[in-house]
Formats: C-alpha cells, sequence, structure tokens
C-alpha cells in the first residue's frame, strides 16, 4: 500500500483519516505474469493502481491480436466504459510482468470523491488524464508515421519498449511485427 500512498502524495495532502480510507478501500494483488485478470465481455466494477510490473489490453479481432492498452507502473486503470456505464468491457487485461495492484471498488470510490473537494478535483482530474491519453493516441494515429510513433513511444516508456514483446508493441502503435522490426533496425544503424 506504500507505493499507492506514495503515489497520491505526491498529488495530494492526505490526512490520517484519507490514510485510513485507503487502508480499508483499496485491497492489494499479487498477481504472476501472463494471468489474464480482466475478462473482455465482464463488466469492471474497480478501478486499479499498477504499483509494480506491466499490464497489456488487448482484444482479439477476426484472430488478430488489437493491443490499445500498455500500461507502467504508477497508473490507474480501468476499462473505463465499462466501469462509468456498467457495461461489458472491451478488452480482456493481462500481467505481462508479475505485477502488485490495489484495487477500489466504484462504490467505494465515490464515497471517496463525495468526501471532500480535493477527491473529487483529483478523480476528475484522472478521468481527464485517461481521456486525454485516448484523444493523444487517436491524433498520433492520424498525424504520425510508423517510425515516428515508434521513437515517440520509446522516448515515453523506455521500459515498456524493453519488456513488451516485439508483437505486443507492434500492435499497441498500429503496425505488423516486421514493420516495427524494420524500423528498429533501421533506428539502430
Amino acid at each position: 500500500m506504500e507505493k499507492l500512498k506514495i503515489f497520491l502524495e505526491q498529488h495530494l495532502a492526505l490526512s490520517p483519516k484519507d490514510l485510513l480510507f485507503l487502508d480499508s478501500t483499496f485491497t492489494s494483488i499479487q498477481i504472476p505474469s501472463k494471468t489474464i485478470f480482466i475478462k473482455e465481455d465482464k463488466i469492471v466494477g474497480d478501478v486499479f493502481f499498477l504499483a509494480e510490473g506491466i499490464v497489456r489490453g488487448y482484444t482479439y479481432k477476426d484472430g488478430k491480436l488489437n493491443v490499445e492498452h500498455l500500461i507502467e507502473e504508477n497508473n490507474f486503470f480501468t476499462p473505463l466504459e465499462s466501469f462509468m456505464n456498467d457495461l461489458p468491457a472491451k478488452n480482456s487485461f493481462e500481467t505481462v510482468t508479475p505485477c502488485e495492484l490495489y484495487k477500489v471498488a466504484k462504490y467505494d470510490l465515490e464515497i471517496l470523491k463525495n468526501s471532500h473537494k480535493k477527491w473529487y478535483e483529483y478523480i476528475a482530474l484522472m478521468l481527464n488524464e485517461n481521456l486525454q491519453c485516448k484523444i493523444t493516441r487517436v491524433n498520433d494515429f492520424q498525424t504520425l508515421t510508423a517510425k515516428e510513433r515508434y521513437i515517440k513511444f520509446i522516448e515515453q516508456s523506455p521500459q515498456l519498449a524493453l519488456q513488451v514483446s516485439v508483437e505486443s508493441v507492434a500492435s499497441f502503435l498500429g503496425m505488423e511485427p516486421q514493420s516495427l522490426s524494420r524500423i528498429r533496425k533501421q533506428l539502430t544503424f
């Protein structure tokens, strides 16, 4: 729970009451690598904080892997549409490496949000950042070449580039693994 508290204290002043509430509502989960812990078509009522490890969110469409999310440490995540609208998730989420996560139920998050203006504002900021990430991703697909997307990816997330399979990175960046291999080769010379 310490990593979650340290992360939150970078954004908020946590009172003793806040710390007690976090201890009572966030559940720690240790998950081995290559474990699906959110299944597509299931309604998700939790938000997760990734304290350690890497998670990917993906679907298979026409038998082809489509990675939409690569999540690194110190990030909150959830299948947003499922969480907000009580709809089945469109993605499965799987650990790439062994992971330590903390989860909080929607109900408890609502209590936290309504407990103090600072929590309301922080949760709104978290949701806005998630949406901004999606907008930036769409914009990148529209305006950057495959090579430019890869360069941006390795600059922003070097650990993901090193620890996630070529197939998953290529899918996340909207290209075939062969294309990514070619781009990587060009960049090393």
